[in-house]
């Protein structure tokens, strides 16, 4: 089925092109291909992909069905998509359930099937057992990967199977290689691309650095395959150059939202041939107005296709989208999520807004002064600020006092923005000063501390800001300066640390509707501390004061608040 913009929906059209079955060999020595219309999963089982809508979705089953019957641009047939009939080694196949769970405990996994859908495949601890193509295989030795990480030895299984997929870990875990290379194994089942077609496989990222990371992987484990192609496709760069490629004809599409939109409603793309999509950074893409693009994508899409949605978080607004859009999926977990890494040393410093800046420079220029001293390189830092303008303006500060910094928020172009991270990666830059665009998904190995010049609002930004240090089993350093506005967090944060240093687990809520509340209820505390001060002389019965704010308020009256030092427990 071809994409339709909505203002031509209900124009009269014809019937869609017909379709041809397509085979194309096998990918594996024991495999074989079923087409579309056959089981989506070696099992026999209903997980299909005819994914299911509500009766109260705008977006229904019936409206996807008429859109399906629009007239098609393209004359040529649309061959339907294969899926191949995948297993293991035999080893593998081998398992017995005890040793299945025994696997998932060591590596710190937990598996969520619906008790009316078959079991979840076994976790694969070798790519070896994987059963992958060739091809494959040789870039990943060529890469020098030995051993799956978590989420891979599960969620690949699953993605492999043919199964919807429900992923959710911490950042730096190896989600992008999860779907990727069952994603790359997917498309050589597939007939082969023809000039005009649109896309096998389909990757939506919310942002640009995050489309470029997830692009330079699938590259990396299809760098063998000459014929096959991947296009990203993001705003802030020529979108001319972007419609030949996808007119050319390629086997995957990296894209943002948006820009996606853009070159369906131009005709430059089609949605007729996907059967392999992937939602990343899902929970972040709701949280940047994506959902409505998002709908429209999902609600075009072939009936039958495969969906793997993942998400460093759990808030309800995720939950949502995967009951409308995946079908008996299986839900995988890795660690704590919505944790910061255990990895990570936090400390906090009040003060005051003006002495920010000085404070900044003093500690970063100590930095500066140990690694020369000590013949070691500076270590890799991001300073998170709040604004656009702030971030120009700190960059230039510490470039000025003689340190190698660069700065990187959305009001950069697109070719100032790839530069500041290349030089950042790369050399000569050991300083990023950024805003929250840089706080998800941005994978940098070896940054070693995180400064957070400008607090962030709500619990599940900070997580995410530390998490780009101590990453992928390293340590590393999270140092934030705070005011008496940041008070409601940094009762958060010492309360979280207080609970690891007792034992005991720390979970928050996540998402828009989690922190709209945390935002009231800062402002709340804001209020009762502003209402204190006020009324110094009438005594503490003087302000009625919600019970759930008091353990905030009464300590942080406190002037003495020096430096709080904690590791998270993952």
């Amino acid at each position: 089925m071809s994409y339709v913009p909505p203002h031509l929906r209900n124009s009269t059209t014809g019937t869609a092109a017909a379709t041809t079955l397509g085979s194309n060999g096998s990918n594996c020595n024991h495999s074989h291909k079923l087409n579309s219309q056959s089981s989506h999963s070696n099992n026999g089982s209903a997980a299909a992909n005819n994914h299911h809508h509500s009766s109260s979705s705008a977006f229904s089953n019936a409206a996807r069905r008429s859109s399906s019957n629009l007239l098609s641009p393209r004359t040529l047939a649309v061959p339907d998509a294969v899926v191949p009939q995948w297993k293991p080694s035999e080893r593998v196949q081998r398992l017995k359930p005890e040793q299945i769970e025994e696997v998932r405990l060591r590596l710190h996994v937990d598996v969520t099937v619906a008790t009316d859908s078959p079991s979840a495949p076994a976790p694969i601890e070798s790519f070896t057992d994987m059963c992958l193509d060739s091809s494959i295989m040789k870039d990943i030795a060529f890469h020098e990967y030995t051993t799956p990480t978590s989420i891979q030895a599960q969620a690949m299984p699953v993605a492999l199977s043919g199964r919807d997929l429900l992923g959710c870990a911490e950042t730096g875990s190896g989600k992008t290689a999860a779907f990727a290379i069952p994603m790359i194994q997917h498309c050589l089942a597939q007939p082969p691309v023809r000039r005009g077609d649109g896309p096998l496989a389909l990757v939506l990222a919310p942002t640009r650095e995050l489309a470029q990371q997830i692009e330079k992987e699938v590259k990396a484990f299809s760098r063998s395959l000459d014929t096959f192609r991947t296009a990203i496709v993001v705003g802030g760069t020529n979108i001319a150059d972007q419609r030949s490629e996808l007119r050319a004809g390629v086997s995957i599409v990296v894209a943002t939202p948006g820009r996606f939109i853009d070159h369906l409603q131009q005709g430059n793309t089609f949605l007729s041939r996907i059967s392999y999509v992937v939602l990343d950074e899902a929970d972040r893409m709701l949280d940047m107005g994506f959902e409505p693009q998002i709908r429209e994508v999902m609600r075009n899409l072939p009936e039958k296709h495969q969906t793997l949605l993942f998400s460093a978080t759990m808030p309800v607004e995720i939950e949502a989208l995967a009951q409308e859009y995946l079908t008996d999926p299986v839900q995988v977990k890795v660690g704590r999520v919505s944790s910061p890494t255990a990895n990570v040393s936090q400390t906090l410093e009040k003060i005051s807004e003006y002495e920010k800046i000085d404070r900044l420079l003093a500690l970063l220029v100590e930095e500066a002064t140990q690694a020369e001293s000590s013949g070691h390189p500076f270590p890799l830092t991001i300073v998170f600020v709040e604004r656009k303008t702030r971030c120009d303006e700190v960059a230039d500060a510490l470039v000025a006092q003689g340190l190698q910094a660069v700065a990187l928020h959305g009001g950069r172009t697109q070719s100032e923005r790839e530069a500041a991270l290349r030089d950042f990666r790369h050399g000569p830059i050991k300083i990023l000063v950024a805003t929250d665009v840089a706080s998800r998904g941005l994978d940098v190995t070896g940054v070693a501390h995180v400064i957070n010049l400008d607090l962030p609002k709500t619990m599940e930004d900070y997580v995410h800001r530390i998490g780009r240090t101590g990453r992928a089993g390293s340590t590393g350093r999270a140092t934030s300066f705070y005011t008496d506005r940041d008070m409601f967090l940094v009762a958060q944060i010492r309360k979280a640390i207080s609970d690891v240093q007792s034992g005991n687990a720390v979970d928050f809520a996540t998402g828009k509707v989690a922190r709209k509340k945390e935002r009231d209820a800062a402002a709340a505390q804001r209020e009762a501390r502003t209402a204190l001060n006020k009324l110094p002389s009438m005594g503490p019965t003087s302000i009625n004061i919600e019970d759930k704010y008091k353990y905030m308020i009464t300590p942080l009256m406190v002037k003495n608040e020096g430096a709080a030092d904690g590791a998270w427990d993952d």
